[in-house]
């Protein structure tokens, strides 16, 4: 027998008014501060948004839609630096200049033309209509998706066209039997992240352990095969004049628009000239290891893309996390070399 949806939701109400963690967008309706809280939280934990400050600083920094659509993209992108995944900050940019162009510069309230903004998926535009204005909308995340499984002890790979069809119609039967959705969403995320956890989840503390029907819950949910992690090499150079640091600006990518160490010339890809450092980061499925090398003696001609940035700007200038790191430690080794 399936749980039951109304009880199910009861008892999640229930136990998230009492046990809820406080969060600053908890504590808000503003469809804005909501939304940023969405869009940072998409592949990032809430630890590295709140503890690191970005959340604040985001909001101190722009406010409300209008002081974002009126921000240069270089601005934005500084602000989103070390978050990663910068599709998120220019789509919310945009969002930001469809709401002041199109919709006066209100939010929407119909969850169809919120669904319809920029960069709004189904997730986020569920989760700002039912935690910003309360209606009715289901959410399913990773953390929603994991409890849901083990609810109804479906094996259905979550990542699957079934799967995600039956996360969806689960939570849209949950939310549609409470008159408190904002609530209700919030106990399913919060959940899945303190008892329904990925391993050991805390069944003894589950507030609905007499609903759920999971026999195995550590073996749910169920995905379908990983993609392989690919390895890559990446050649890039550190050339330091006395006004700056040449740097690269990324064009045609997820990265366009961000500054970065110029890659080496293909010319001198066969020998290349002697390495600085070496890193690895990772991206996607990819595992990159980063080669920084002296720049070559005789300096090709860089493209109109390459600029040296300089010692004053280079802190404004939005840079991915792996090329700040790397210029960091590039720039601090020059200073030592030049004090002794």
């Amino acid at each position: 027998m399936p749980p039951e949806p109304a009880a199910t939701a009861r008892q999640l109400v229930t136990w998230f008014r009492k046990h809820g963690r406080d969060y600053p967008w908890r504590r808000t309706h503003d469809p804005y501060a909501i939304l940023v809280s969405e869009i940072m939280l998409q592949q990032t934990q809430i630890a590295t948004v709140l503890g690191r400050g970005y959340y604040a600083r985001w909001l101190e920094r722009f406010p409300d839609f209008e002081r974002l659509a009126s921000a240069s993209e270089e601005q934005v992108l500084k602000a989103w630096e070390g978050l990663g995944y910068y599709r998120r900050a220019r789509n919310l940019h945009r969002l930001a200049k469809e709401v002041i162009e199109k919709h006066g510069g209100v939010f929407p309230r119909d969850h169809a033309t919120i669904l319809s903004l920029p960069g709004i998926g189904p997730y986020t535009a569920g989760a700002v209509a039912s935690l910003a204005f309360g209606l009715a909308q289901p959410v399913v995340d990773g953390n929603v998706a994991r409890v849901l499984s083990r609810l109804y002890n479906d094996a259905t790979p979550v990542d699957s066209t079934a799967g995600v069809k039956l996360l969806w119609q689960h939570a849209g039967e949950l939310v549609g039997t409470t008159d408190d959705p904002r609530v209700l969403n919030s106990a399913l995320m919060e959940l899945g992240q303190t008892h329904c956890t990925p391993a050991k989840p805390a069944c003894d503390l589950c507030p609905v352990r007499a609903q759920c029907r999971a026999k195995e819950p550590e073996s749910l949910p169920v995905k379908q095969a990983r993609q392989e992690i690919t390895a890559v090499t990446e050649r890039v150079v550190f050339l330091r004049t006395d006004e700056g640091v040449l740097l690269e600006q990324e064009t045609g990518g997820r990265r366009t628009g961000l500054w970065k160490l110029p890659a080496l010339p293909a010319v001198h890809e066969n020998k290349p000239p002697p390495v600085l450092m070496r890193t690895n980061y990772g991206i996607t499925r990819y595992k990159v290891t980063l080669w920084v090398h002296e720049a070559p003696r005789q300096h090709p001609v860089w493209p109109d893309t390459h600029r040296v940035i300089t010692f004053a700007e280079i802190g404004s200038t939005p840079m991915p996390a792996p090329y700040r790191r790397a210029l960091d430690d590039l720039l601090k080794r020059a200073e030592f070399k030049l004090d002794s």
